[in-house]
């Protein structure tokens, strides 16, 4: 698929004659230090080529973008803010615990860091992409695009130009940090487009939990936000990432995300959407060293006129790998989910052993749930396992609580709650597993 290769391989590009129009230039490309304007530059230069996503494209064949407004979208002004919904308190409370060793909120045209200060002394970076740029240039410029790269895709190359907003995350070798990062993205306002870049080096033996949350309230006018989170774990290192999206209606949502597991390296990768107007989100996991393992945990909810589309790759590109992903969703209204997903065992990567699943329960009739399970294997000593199910509430269960005197709607919020229990039982987070249940129950109190 021309928008997200399985891996990176060079191939020819063609103009592209069918380029929405947005209301921002290469003249407003972010002032850059340290050498990090040729890296926009080039990328804006990528933009130019690369091809509007369509419908002719396997990668975007079930995510219709003819209604996008683009010409609509105009840049946050410094500061922008003051002028905008502030932050709700309960999005920078502590998920994991009782507090943070460090956190960042990312609002439009500024941002807010807090990092304790002995986390600072052992050497950990953590800090918005502004910052990183001035104090750690040389070390981000070495790192940015090496993972994601701005020719993965029309958006990815867009964001890799425009992001003035993002997170820098740097852990240093051997260190154990026990208490967890986040960090928050807040995009208030209509008609603005909203750019990220999350460049996160885990090295070698290091060890953390970090949290990072989209989220805006519901606006009557549309934006946009494109998005790159790029991840490297380090040989024998250990890193466990979460992904709360809940972004307002209004939003049209992409973002290419892509984790390299080295020599011996662990990534718990947990997912979790409910907003949104459209989210188009990839998300590939790379072992790249031998005994590499990856699991990755999803779990949405739509419901209205919702539309997620979630298109994953697990690439086995060394012997005795893991993989292990699972994704649960449930639909309301005319919402519509799709999972596409991508198990690729390279050559010689013997001894792999990878696993996918995508379950999904439609709870109206006018729902959709799209689910593509694939296999890719190119060696010849494997275990490679897949499987997709859509169905709708089950009756026997349902009839079982209403023996028991449960009302009607009561036993179907039981037995939505039930569905998801897999999923949250790969979910050692207690506050994480919190929000995804609370979230169950505001969609299903919807009316």
């Amino acid at each position: 698929m021309q928008e997200k290769p399985k891996i990176t391989v060079a191939r020819s590009r063609r103009p592209d004659s069918s380029i929405k129009g947005f209301a921002f230039s290469h003249l407003d490309l972010p002032d850059s230090k340290n050498g990090l304007g040729s890296f926009r530059s080039s990328a804006w230069e990528e933009f130019t080529h690369q091809p509007f996503p369509s419908s002719s494209m396997e990668a975007w064949r079930r995510t219709d973008l003819r209604f996008f407004p683009s010409a609509e979208f105009g840049l946050p002004k410094e500061n922008a803010t003051h002028d905008l919904s502030p932050v709700p308190d309960e999005l920078l409370k502590p998920l994991i615990g009782d507090r943070h060793a460090g956190q960042i909120t990312l609002l439009p045209g500024s941002s807010h860091i807090e990092l304790d200060q002995e986390v600072r002394r052992k050497g950990v970076i953590f800090t918005d992409l502004v910052t990183a740029e001035r104090e750690h240039g040389d070390l981000l410029k070495s790192l940015i695009g090496t993972i994601v790269r701005p020719g993965d895709g029309k958006f990815a190359a867009l964001a890799s130009a425009m992001a003035n907003s993002g997170i820098f995350l740097y852990v240093p070798k051997g260190l154990n940090l026990e208490w967890p990062l986040h960090s928050l993205m807040w995009g208030p306002g209509g008609n603005l487009a909203y750019f990220s870049h999350i460049v996160i080096f885990v090295a070698d033996g290091a060890s953390i939990t970090y949290i990072h949350e989209s989220a805006s309230p519901d606006e009557s006018q549309p934006s946009m936000h494109a998005g790159i989170v790029s991840i490297h774990v380090g040989q024998e290192a250990r890193f466990r990432f979460v992904e709360l999206q809940s972004w307002g209606r209004h939003i049209w949502n992409f973002s290419h995300e892509r984790a390299q597991v080295n020599r011996g390296g662990n990534l718990d990768w947990i997912f979790g959407a409910v907003g949104s107007k459209l989210t188009k989100n990839f998300s590939d996991l790379d072992l790249v060293g031998e005994g590499a393992l990856g699991r990755m945990s999803g779990f949405y909810f739509t419901d209205g006129n919702q539309h997620l589309d979630h298109d994953t790759q697990q690439n086995h590109l060394a012997p005795n790998t893991t993989s292990d992903l699972l994704f649960k969703g449930a639909l309301k209204g005319k919402s519509r989910s799709v999972w596409q997903g991508m198990i690729y065992v390279a050559p010689g990567a013997q001894k792999t052993d990878g696993y996918q699943a995508n379950r999904n329960l439609v709870l109206d009739d006018q729902a959709r749930a799209d689910s593509i399970p694939g296999l890719e294997i190119l060696a010849d000593d494997v275990r490679c396992t897949h499987g997709a199910t859509v169905g709708k509430l089950e009756q026997e269960p349902l009839f079982y609580l209403k023996s028991r005197g449960i009302p009607q709607r009561e036993a179907e919020k039981l037995v939505v709650e039930g569905f998801f229990d897999p999923i949250m039982q790969r979910i050692p987070l207690d506050g994480v597993r919190e929000r995804f249940q609370k979230a169950i129950h505001v969609k299903l109190s919807d009316e």
